[in-house]
């Protein structure tokens, strides 16, 4: 069975007949607030794992901010390419959130490459579920990533609902910043994106950084973009847990100096920076050697998948294997486990929309050591909760790794800062400037029609 047919066979299962819906305590009316929200996320389903395969932020996104919007009485189903036939046709990842796996070309062995030739057996199967309802039952549709985006397209005009769209990522500035030996993004991405700007209703970006790129580089209208943070669960991510019983759960010492990258191992997240980086700081400090311990916690995904052994590889070229130890991805308790063991979290992406990962490491009170790339220098407020590197050479991010790790007195400074930084960010502010933004595209829809304006 496949990992996604694993993951999903924990969910609950529901029919048309057993409709979930949240309990009646959490139901709140709100006038214009969206009855049911139509969620696509066609190349990466939220039932998987977050660190290996397509599996990353984004799936934490939609899951995180699904499971708030139906806490306030919202309807979240959720549209996903089926990629086992184990997969039922629904799933119920959480009260009120349903998961719909749609038959789309083959199960499986279809990479992000390839699924733009099954946009139209997608969308056809998002057409007939939604045919099986009475007229106007979803309020909005939210489309993620650009493939599902051209879904999203369709679905809005035969709807006649707002469409609201998240990048998470932007072809043009992965192609600016590219990883040595990377393959830039096509230039059917590059166009589907700009058709996708031009049509939404709604933009919505993670920071300011993100709205400057949809606006200059892709000519998107500013006021049809609303500049929404991700949040983070701060009750799973917390610093109150016992850090020495962490790294005891992961044979971790506590005179060890314990450096971290999670996330998938791709050239894009760039964690052969940490690798070379651990390999300078031993060779200014050999005597570290006993007590460093490296942990790279992810899978291969994207082009990583061409060599799935490089990291592993480059640890013996380096001279460092005994230090470095890979983990499979984990989540939850057991991902917290991992940020409040380390000393530091690196994260050295090259293009990094966000960064969500850096947010979860500082609620667990862990100092963050980033590129000063994208959303990073948002997630991350330099010399306070952590450090930003501004490029990408081994030295220089030995130097802050150093500093952060190597030095009691700076580690506890910045991990105070860390927590306090964190607290910020919630996935609940996140799910009330979403379901705002939705009001506001219905209201804006209405209108235009009132006014007889083509919509």
């Amino acid at each position: 069975m496949t990992r996604a047919a694993t993951t999903a066979s924990a969910a609950r299962l529901a029919t048309p007949a057993t409709r979930s819906r949240p309990p009646d305590s959490v139901i709140r009316h709100h006038p214009g607030r969206p009855r049911r929200v139509a969620v696509i996320s066609l190349h990466t389903s939220p039932l998987a794992q977050p660190g290996t395969g397509d599996a990353g932020g984004m799936n934490v996104y939609v899951v995180e901010t699904a499971r708030r919007m139906a806490q306030r009485g919202v309807q979240v189903e959720i549209f996903t390419r089926a990629t086992s036939s184990d997969l039922p046709p629904v799933a119920e990842l959480a009260p009120g959130v349903l998961v719909r796996h749609v038959t789309a070309g083959p199960y499986g062995g279809l990479g992000k490459e390839d699924l733009p030739s099954q946009l139209c057996a997608f969308t056809a199967g998002v057409l007939r579920d939604e045919a099986r309802h009475e007229p106007g039952w979803y309020d909005v549709v939210h489309s993620h990533y650009w493939l599902s985006g051209q879904v999203g397209w369709l679905v809005r005009d035969r709807w006649g609902v707002p469409l609201v769209h998240t990048a998470h990522t932007l072809a043009k500035v992965k192609n600016a910043s590219l990883a040595a030996g990377d393959r830039p993004e096509p230039l059917s991405r590059v166009v589907g994106e700009e058709q996708v700007v031009a049509e939404a209703d709604r933009l919505v970006t993670s920071t300011q950084a993100e709205t400057d790129d949809l606006v200059t580089a892709y000519g998107a209208c500013p006021d049809r973009i609303r500049t929404i943070a991700p949040g983070v669960d701060l009750r799973t991510f917390t610093p109150d847990a016992d850090r020495d019983a962490a790294r005891a759960a992961l044979g971790i010492g506590p005179d060890d100096v314990a450096l971290a990258f999670v996330g998938r191992i791709q050239p894009l997240k760039a964690p052969d920076v940490l690798l070379r980086a651990a390999a300078a700081l031993l060779g200014r400090r050999p005597g570290l050697r006993g007590r460093l311990v490296v942990l790279v916690v992810g899978g291969p995904s994207g082009s990583g998948l061409a060599e799935p052994e490089s990291l592993v590889s480059l640890a013996r070229e380096l001279g460092i294997a005994d230090v470095v130890r890979f983990l499979p991805p984990r989540a939850g308790d057991e991902l917290a486990r991992v940020y409040r063991a380390a000393d530091a979290v690196a994260v050295p992406s090259h293009s990094e929309s966000f960064g969500l990962v850096a947010l979860e490491a500082q609620a667990c009170g862990t100092p963050v050591v980033a590129a000063a790339v994208g959303g990073l220098p948002t997630a991350v407020a330099h010399d306070r909760s952590g450090l930003l590197v501004h490029d990408h050479d081994p030295g220089h991010w030995a130097d802050a790794l150093a500093r952060v790790a190597c030095d009691p007195a700076e580690r506890q400074r910045l991990a105070a800062g860390a927590v306090e930084h964190a607290t910020m960010f919630s996935w609940e502010r996140t799910a009330d400037a979403l379901l705002a933004t939705y009001a506001e595209a219905s209201r804006a829809q209405a209108r235009d029609r009132t006014r007889g304006v083509a919509v």
